[in-house]
């Protein structure tokens, strides 16, 4: 092996433009890494937002990283080297991850890259009923789901509220999720399903037979219907959208049921869900390789099946950036190292 490798790096912010295919060397690991040779690595709003340099955010919290930077938390690949604390993984083992998140949001994750350095605790091992594609676009999306709806599983202070989030059981409960076509709502619509809910799934209409594969027990098509017009009497809204107005949906809500935000910033509805007795909730999503172990069963079996938009070899993560950013993807956008 050489000290180097080819990387998707980022020597500037701004535009897709400014992602360069280049080399860069090799990382080096500490005790308790492991080293894996990227076979693919998923796409997610984050890279986008740090490509930009969080222009969306006030100056203060925009980032001052030194550059170059090399994007992507989500990977799937082979190991080829550990750390002498590591015991869990071995040479050769296939094994997918969410890289250092959310520590590295402000400076990459380091996953666009033929190689990438990972704390062991991060990893999990590969399940063997789905692909490298198909295991690299999992991560931080189902993740995001798994710590929204089944188990928060960490006390790191919650970023955006007081308290710690806490998921509700959903067996025999009805559940909305608005985005349901986006990477993190088609995997919230089959966990949902795997917990015993009924789930009714928001999303235009291009995604509407994907979702009643998905076994999506009712299909609102939010450009001919207002969903919180359309459905009420729900036990729990997963907003996987964000935006404007996402109070809407309080009225749709029961009394003593939820409403979790996966982006909860411009909700102004706090005062009107304390006065409905409706929780609302958020969390930051974290890395968790305890918690992708867990779900890998559920992906051997094709109980949650992962859902990929679209493919781009590892040196066009340009147009595979344009493509995150026209908007209405359906599922997952992949980046092909190997």
């Amino acid at each position: 092996m050489t000290d180097m490798m080819k990387a998707v790096r980022l020597h500037t912010f701004g535009g897709p433009d400014v992602l360069v295919y280049e080399d860069a060397p090799l990382p080096e690991i500490s005790a308790d890494d492991v080293l894996v040779r990227v076979h693919a690595a998923s796409i997610n709003p984050p890279d986008l937002y740090l490509r930009d340099g969080y222009r969306a955010l006030p100056p203060e919290w925009q980032p001052s990283p030194n550059f170059p930077l090399i994007l992507g938390t989500d990977f799937s690949g082979v190991v080829t080297a550990i750390g002498e604390n590591v015991s869990r993984f071995m040479v050769g083992d296939e094994v997918y991850a969410m890289v250092r998140f959310p520590h590295n949001l402000m400076t990459g994750s380091n996953a666009y890259a033929e190689y990438v350095r990972v704390p062991a605790s991060d990893l999990a091992l590969k399940p063997a009923g789905i692909d490298h594609i198909q295991a690299s676009a999992a991560p931080m999306s189902l993740l995001t789901a798994w710590q929204f709806l089944v188990d928060l599983a960490h006390d790191a202070p919650n970023p955006f509220q007081a308290f710690p989030h806490e998921p509700v059981p959903l067996d025999g409960k009805t559940v909305l999720v608005n985005g349901a076509g986006g990477g993190v709502g088609h995997l919230a619509v089959q966990l949902a399903k795997w917990q015993g809910a009924k789930v009714i799934a928001v999303a235009s209409g291009k995604h509407e037979a994907l979702l009643n594969d998905l076994r999506a027990d009712i299909f609102v098509d939010y450009t001919k219907a207002a969903a919180e017009t359309v459905a009420t009497d729900i036990d729990l809204v997963l907003d996987a959208v964000g935006g404007v107005n996402m109070e809407r949906f309080l009225p749709s809500i029961k009394q003593d049921g939820a409403l979790f935000l996966v982006n909860p910033l411009g909700f102004s509805g706090y005062e009107e869900a304390a006065r409905r007795r409706i929780t609302v909730s958020t969390t930051q999503v974290r890395s968790n390789g305890a918690q992708l172990s867990a779900a890998k069963g559920l992906l051997d079996n094709g109980t949650v099946r992962v859902v990929i938009d679209s493919t781009y070899p590892l040196a066009e993560t340009s147009a595979a950036h344009r493509r995150a950013s026209e908007g209405s993807i359906q599922g997952k956008i992949v980046l092909v190292a190997a």
